[in-house]
């Protein structure tokens, strides 16, 4: 692996200053864990980035539909060191449910950010969630999946409606203690094979159409005879993300639990598609900051002209793109996610800080994306013919990067949630107040366009009618989550020194006014090519 990665080896933790720096804001109980982040950054940096690697070239998860019996028993042959690999990966699902902080668990996740093995420990921990707050009578399934020797997944959408989760089909039919849940399709089912436990969207007989009308359920893979209890018919080939084996399944008399009170199960699956979208929006980032590490070290060692491509102006001011839209977006990323770790314990109908957690998470959710992609392409560039070669690590990190902006709802949804977060929850009313406490005391010009981009932003929303609304929506939601990003830029300054004030002043510039990079930045490369941290 060492003569196909410039990051393999590495210490993931120990080589990201701006991980540091927003863990330093928005987490000070991270200098506690400094040892604790600094081992999983060199576990990250070498057995698990070798391990992805081998998984993605080709020993991804084989589903095996019969036994040597001839009984079907759908279930998915791992590769031994994924399998192993899972096992030590597992406490990144802890922390929230041990009295700790949702900022350990993302930043365990940022640092793995592997989206195939991340998007197993996700929907695993999903499982754990709702059953954390709303039926604690199913409990030791909760053990079972953060301690034991199972693995969750949650499947809500369906093959007719996708996001439009109002358009599941799936039936709920109650026989005295358990459901029976049929004629459903869950047709992109990611742990399909693997999970044995899963948290599923079902309609119960005589309720309303539409979401509200969906209850949230527990469907274990085996039934109380021991049978299986639902049907993978088969998996899918993706571009990426091979480590997590998505397929479909059939839910047919499945045997299931319902979780918490049925009304409010549309809230819960709500919930917990919020939680997905902060680890979309981490992993996100987390992908971003792989490929700049092999940018980086890719830049200092070769030459092009008789000079280090880092001495290169236009080299230079692609360091500087990725380091802008990096710094922009993991700030923006750990805003929300502490946001939601001060919110997240509140229950249905919720409070104006739950409303503004679920707010800050989809502009981060969409930006996010939209940065990983963009860094990821041209880290790929910046490699030149090597970029696009499949033997060499980096091209894998743009693949896997163009999945973060389709899951947990593209930008169209995301856009149209936020809509609706502002029309009847008034979401932005507290939005607008964080980022007029960040910002309105500051004197830099990058504070005050952005407070106005956003005031501008809001308003213009706010005066639409519906549908000249829903058309402006999604350059909104671009503009608004660049105005929240610029603001925790600005929170990481007053901690952690000026890089991170001009980064915000060029964050600013680049997305909020339009400008283009100032030439006099290609002399700063500590803003863009920041030295290594300590060994």
């Amino acid at each position: 692996m060492e003569h196909l990665s410039y990051a393999y080896g590495k210490n993931h933790y120990l080589e990201d200053p701006d991980l540091r720096a927003v863990l330093a804001h928005f987490w000070p109980e991270a200098r506690e864990r400094e040892a604790e982040l600094a081992d999983w950054g060199a576990f990250m940096g070498r057995e698990v980035y070798e391990a992805a690697y081998h998984v993605d070239q080709g020993a991804e998860p084989v589903l095996v539909m019969h036994d040597l019996d001839g009984r079907r028993v759908d279930r998915v042959r791992l590769a031994p060191v994924q399998r192993q690999l899972l096992e030590r990966l597992r406490p990144i699902m802890r922390p929230p449910y041990e009295g700790g902080s949702w900022h350990h668990h993302f930043a365990l996740g940022y640092l793995l950010a592997d989206p195939g093995l991340y998007c197993i420990l996700t929907i695993t921990h999903q499982v754990a969630y709702p059953l954390h707050k709303y039926a604690p009578d199913l409990s030791a399934w909760k053990e079972r999946v953060l301690y034991g020797d199972a693995w969750g997944a949650t499947w809500m959408t369906e093959i007719q409606g996708g996001s439009d989760l109002g358009a599941n089909r799936t039936t709920a039919r109650r026989e005295g203690d358990v459901w029976r849940l049929s004629t459903g399709d869950k047709y992109f089912a990611s742990g399909a094979g693997l999970a044995d436990v899963a948290v599923a969207t079902a309609r119960p007989e005589g309720a309303s159409a539409g979401p509200k009308g969906l209850a949230l359920f527990l469907v274990p893979r085996l039934d109380a005879r021991g049978e299986l209890n639902f049907k993978v018919r088969r998996l899918k080939a993706k571009s990426g993300t091979r480590a997590v084996p998505s397929g479909e399944v059939e839910l047919e008399g499945s045997e299931a639990w319902l979780i918490g009170r049925a009304e409010e199960g549309i809230y819960y699956t709500l919930e917990t598609l919020t939680v997905s979208r902060l680890a979309n929006a981490v992993a996100a980032m987390g992908i971003a900051a792989k490929a700049i590490l092999e940018v980086r070290e890719r830049v200092r060692r070769r030459e092009a002209f008789g000079r280090p491509l880092a001495d290169w102006p236009l080299v230079r001011h692609d360091l500087l793109e990725l380091a802008v839209r990096h710094a922009g977006g993991l700030a923006l990323a750990f805003a929300a996610v502490d946001a939601f770790d001060r919110a997240w314990a509140d229950r249905p109908p919720y409070s104006e800080r739950y409303h503004f957690a679920r707010f800050l998470s989809h502009l981060a959710k969409n930006r996010t994306a939209d940065h990983a992609a963009e860094i990821t392409r041209l880290a790929m560039e910046l490699f030149g013919g090597l970029g696009f070669l499949e033997e060499y690590a980096v091209a894998r990190w743009h693949r896997e990067a163009l999945i973060t902006p389709i899951w947990e709802g593209p930008s169209n949804v995301q856009a149209l949630d936020l809509l609706e977060a502002m029309q009847k929850k008034r979401a932005h009313e507290p939005f607008l107040a964080w980022l007029e406490e960040w910002l309105a005391p500051r004197d830099e010009a990058g504070a005050g366009a952005a407070l106005d981009a956003a005031r501008r932003t809001l308003a213009g929303l706010a005066g639409a009618e519906p549908e000249a609304a829903a058309w402006a929506a999604k350059a909104a939601l671009a503009r608004l989550a660049d105005a929240a990003a610029v603001a925790a830029l600005y929170g990481l300054a007053d901690g952690s020194g000026g890089r991170y004030r001009e980064l915000a002043e060029l964050y600013a510039g680049r997305f909020l006014r339009g400008e283009p990079f100032s030439a006099a930045a290609a002399r700063r490369p500590e803003v863009f090519l920041p030295g290594r941290g300590p060994s």
